[in-house]
Parts: C-alpha cells; sequence; structure tokens
C-alpha cells in the first residue's frame, strides 16, 4: 500500500464506557502519524485477558483498586503484528525500517528513556510510560500508530499470524521461565498450562532444558499440554494437588508459575514448592485478591517469590526469537475480527487452549 491509498476512515471495535459492550464503528478516524511515529497496517492481533478485564472495568493496578482512569471510547488490542504504510513528516524510510516492514503493537507505547527502569533494561516499569490499554488506541482497528523511538521490529521471515501472542502472554511467560534461573533437568510446574500464558511457559521451559509438568483442568486441556511434551495434573479430580506435584517433582517443584488469573490459581504454591524454590507470578485476577501461603512455610523453606509484568523491549525480541526458530510455537486459532465479542464470552468461560488470533 502507497501513502496516497491510506483512507480518512477504518473500522475498529471499541467500547464507549468500561463494562459496555463492543461497538464496530466503520467510520472511526485513522489518525496519521506525527513527528518520530510510523503508521502500521493492522493485519492480525491476539486477544489477551487484560483486554477483557480493561473493557469490563475489572482490571486491577498495583494497589489492587479497578482502573478506571482509561481513554474512552477504549480500543484494545495489544498483541497486534501489521506492516509499515505512512512515515510522519520527519522520518525517512531506511534499509533497516521501511513500508511493508513487519512491526509488533505491544502493551507498552512510549517510555521515557530516562529513568532508572529505562536504562536499565526494565522499561516495562517506566513510571512515564504510555500503553495501548489504557491511554493509546491499540490494535483492535485496521490502522495504528507507533512510536519508532519504541519500535518493536520483528523478524521478516516470521509468520505474522503466530507472532502476536510472543508480544504479551510470550514474553510474560519467557520472562517468568528465566526469572526462576532452573538449571536443565530442573522441575517447572505451571498452573494454567493450558491457556495463553501457561502454553508459553510450558514450551520456554521445555526449550530451555526443565522437566515441566503442566496443571490445569479438564481433557482438552490435558490432551493439549501433553501435546507439547509436559507432564500433566487436572486439580479438578486431584483431592490433593501439592501433594501430587511433590509426588512427580519428587520432594517439590524448583519453580511454580502461575499463569492463571483466577483466584484459586494462588492457593497452595508453597506446599508445591521445593525448598530453595520459587513462586513466580503472572497471572493477574480481578479484584482485591491475596497470595494464600504460609509465612512460616516460605521462611523455612527458603522460598523466593518474584512478580512479572510482561518483559522489555530486549526480552520481548528473545521471546520472539525462540518462535522465529520453532522452538516455541504459538498456538493459535485465527477468527475473523468481527468475532471479538464472541471470543470474550470464550475467555470469560475459561475455554480458550491457547491463544485466539483475529485478523483484520
Amino acid at each position: 500500500m502507497s501513502e496516497e491509498n491510506i483512507p480518512k476512515t477504518q473500522t475498529a471495535a471499541l467500547v464507549r464506557r468500561q463494562g459496555g459492550p463492543v461497538e464496530f464503528d466503520d467510520n472511526y478516524p485513522v489518525t496519521l502519524p506525527g513527528s518520530d511515529e510510523i503508521l502500521v497496517k493492522v493485519l492480525y492481533t491476539g486477544v489477551c485477558q487484560s483486554d477483557l478485564h480493561t473493557k469490563a472495568g475489572t482490571a486491577t493496578g498495583a494497589d489492587g483498586k479497578p482502573i478506571t482512569n482509561i481513554k474512552l471510547p477504549h480500543v484494545g488490542g495489544h498483541e497486534g503484528v501489521g506492516r509499515v504504510v505512512k512515515f510522519g513528516p520527519n522520518l525517512s524510510p531506511t534499509e533497516k525500517l521501511k513500508l511493508g516492514t513487519l512491526v509488533g503493537i505491544r502493551f507498552l507505547s512510549r517510555v521515557c528513556h530516562e529513568c532508572e527502569y529505562c536504562t536499565s533494561g526494565r522499561d516495562q516499569h517506566c513510571g512515564n510510560a504510555t500503553n495501548h490499554l489504557h491511554h493509546e488506541d491499540g490494535s483492535f482497528q485496521q490502522y495504528c500508530v507507533l512510536d519508532t523511538k519504541f519500535l518493536t521490529e520483528l523478524p521478516q521471515d516470521i509468520d505474522p499470524k503466530v507472532v502476536g501472542p510472543a508480544l504479551c502472554a510470550g514474553v510474560t511467560a519467557y520472562k517468568a521461565v528465566t526469572n526462576a534461573n532452573l538449571k536443565k533437568g530442573e522441575y517447572l510446574t505451571v498452573i494454567g498450562a493450558g491457556g495463553g500464558l501457561g502454553h508459553f511457559a510450558v514450551q520456554y521451559g521445555l526449550a530451555l532444558g526443565m522437566n515441566v509438568l503442566g496443571v490445569d483442568a479438564g481433557a482438552e486441556k490435558q490432551k493439549f499440554v501433553e501435546s507439547l511434551g509436559a507432564r500433566f495434573v487436572d486439580f479438578s479430580t486431584c483431592k490433593d494437588l501439592a501433594g501430587e506435584v511433590r509426588s512427580i517433582t519428587g520432594g517439590g517443584s524448583h519453580a511454580v508459575v502461575v499463569t492463571s488469573g483466577h483466584p484459586l490459581a494462588f492457593r497452595g504454591l508453597a506446599d508445591m514448592a521445593r525448598i530453595g524454590g520459587s513462586i513466580s507470578l503472572v497471572g493477574i485476577p480481578p479484584g482485591d485478591v491475596h497470595l494464600d501461603a504460609p509465612v512460616a512455610g516460605i521462611v523455612i523453606k527458603g522460598l523466593k517469590i518474584q512478580g512479572n509484568l510482561v518483559g522489555s523491549l530486549k526480552e520481548t525480541l528473545e521471546a520472539v526469537e525462540f518462535v522465529r526458530k520453532g522452538q516455541v510455537k504459538p498456538h493459535v486459532k485465527v477468527r475473523p475480527f468481527r468475532d471479538l465479542p464472541e471470543v470474550y464470552e470464550l475467555l470469560e468461560k475459561g475455554d480458550v487452549s491457547g491463544r485466539i488470533v483475529l485478523e483484520l
């Protein structure tokens, strides 16, 4: 597409108030790029639980309170993949970045590049950052403006249908697994192993040489997780989940990664972990949910507890490289863009294995 063929309006999926229904606006304005910005034609986008929670008004901040200060109308989406179609007025194409270059649309949209977090490789914690959930329109639209100073340039030989979920679910799982600092052969237990985040954590663990045990519910999730190469425990039929984990791992898992956002997923974690092990939290439950773990058990067993908020730009590109090499294979189901309301319903029921990707 040449710059001259860019339309003035587009189709966008939006909500006009938190808790309101998804609407498709076929006359939503296309924002043109400003200085240091590019315009991207969105090809595919994953659908994340965070999109659902933000849309519903149940997403919580670090204080455990609902996040209500968001841009309205709200256009979500932060697992997007698209191609550059226009440069801002002060930019020109280069050999590396030109019309048609494949780029990602992630959770974070802009950072300050100057704070202690940006300068130490932890840009996801930048206190001056903006993101595609609360501040700027994301990938649930046909065209999206991106900041070239914080751009996720993707490998040009990667499949755009599958890489989008790696930009949020993938890098989040990758960071949680690598933060555990496990050696090859040690045990990694993934709670919520069959979901969008969980199936990434299982695969990154296996790719790094760990023994992976997946915990989830139902025959479909069992078949899926075992097809990835992990052992499986069905928590819905297991009377003593922690005891089963300890039995399989020979005394407890070296690391337990919680990828589910269900409040019940945060129970009994200390009992599953080995002495000197770690508990890595990824899923964010709606509401004021607390970690259910006895202090005595944490102290006596010398456990480490780590939170993981997505990942830095550098970590994102590392996570994507596993996908490019075929070491991690996102399990995606591609559906039409206008299926978004139905996809939200499936996410609310927990009826999604892997990730659903929308084609725009």
